[in-house]
């Protein structure tokens, strides 16, 4: 009789490819790339350009001397830490502190374990994370968005003119007892286009959304992060605001405010660091959108946001243990 022999895993084959999906999320971040050069002008492209390119630099010394192997720069994984990171940042943060964060986010973050694939936490919220709590004065001074109106002003780097963003307006108006303070605070429509201060990446759903919408038509994405990350937070803020009206803000200012939607679509998502069940990811977006109501509600920093996915990314062994999909025949 003639034996079968069945090679390893996988067995399914396509056209995807960790090249093709890489550099699909590229492609999905140029929206927000353009829209962060409409509001924050030169700045923003400097702050890119050089955190992309020190990412893609650290990681191939750290492959060719140390690990001493191919690199694999080309794959496109080193722009996207580079792009996401500096989509954390705010436009006017010194070249040298973008360096940093781009060396931590690729040699601590990602290069330590191994590379891509065996990174337990995701690379560019490592940087940020870094950065903000070694730099905290530089992290949190905002730029004023640019007036999409004045052409000079969008081609030019913007010159210290700062603000607070609306979640800074918030935590402040909290802290203070003095609710008048979110008189000062953007209308949906301006959360929407991103004519606001915040971090590159941040300010403009519409873009992020965009970008969303083609990750999930080119299926590189699914549905499960996202939602329930965005639905969690949207319910449970929803709820607090339902209780106490004029303690809490409305839940749809949480979604459009802050990091929340660029790290549901852009970071929650990482294929690395999230579950690999459908029932996992869910349960891995429910935690990361109270952990970051919570977070933003009574922690110390006015966002949560980098640190309810980090939180996350280490429960997600433990989530691939307990949400384990049924084998074959079973």
């Amino acid at each position: 009789m003639k034996l079968l022999n069945v090679s390893g895993s996988p067995h399914v084959h396509g056209d995807l490819s960790v090249k093709r999906i890489m550099w699909d999320v590229n492609i999905a971040l140029i929206p927000i790339f353009i829209v962060s050069l409409i509001f924050f002008g030169l700045d923003a492209l400097f702050v890119s350009l050089v955190s992309v390119f020190c990412c893609v630099l650290f990681q191939w010394i750290i492959e060719k001397f140390l690990l001493k192997k191919p690199t694999s720069i080309s794959d496109g994984s080193a722009v996207i830490t580079g792009l996401l990171l500096a989509f954390n940042v705010p436009s006017n943060l010194p070249l040298w502190i973008v360096a940093i964060g781009a060396f931590v986010a690729i040699a601590v973050g990602k290069m330590t374990f191994g590379g891509l694939g065996k990174n337990p936490f995701n690379p560019a919220l490592v940087g940020r994370v870094f950065l903000l709590i070694s730099f905290p004065v530089q992290m949190t001074t905002w730029p004023k968005a640019n007036n999409i109106f004045d052409l000079a002003q969008t081609a030019a780097t913007t010159d210290a003119t700062t603000g607070a963003t609306p979640l800074a307006l918030i935590k402040e108006a909290v802290k203070a007892g003095d609710m008048s303070v979110l008189q000062n605070l953007p209308d949906y429509w301006t959360m929407l286009i991103g004519q606001h201060g915040g971090s590159l990446g941040e300010v403009s759903a519409i873009a992020i959304l965009i970008g969303g919408i083609y990750l999930l038509c080119r299926k590189v994405i699914s549905w499960h992060i996202p939602v329930s990350f965005i639905l969690s937070a949207f319910v449970f803020a929803g709820i607090l605001h339902w209780i106490a009206p004029a303690s809490y803000i409305a839940p749809m200012y949480h979604v459009l405010s802050g990091g929340l939607l660029l790290g549901a679509v852009f970071m929650a998502t990482d294929m690395v660091t999230s579950p690999m069940s459908k029932s996992g990811q869910i349960v891995f977006g429910i935690g990361c959108g109270l952990l970051t109501i919570i977070i933003r509600t009574w922690g110390a920093y006015p966002e949560g946001v980098s640190f309810a996915i980090l939180l996350m990314n280490a429960v997600t062994p433990l989530i691939n243990k307990g949400f384990k999909p049924k084998r074959f025949a079973k």
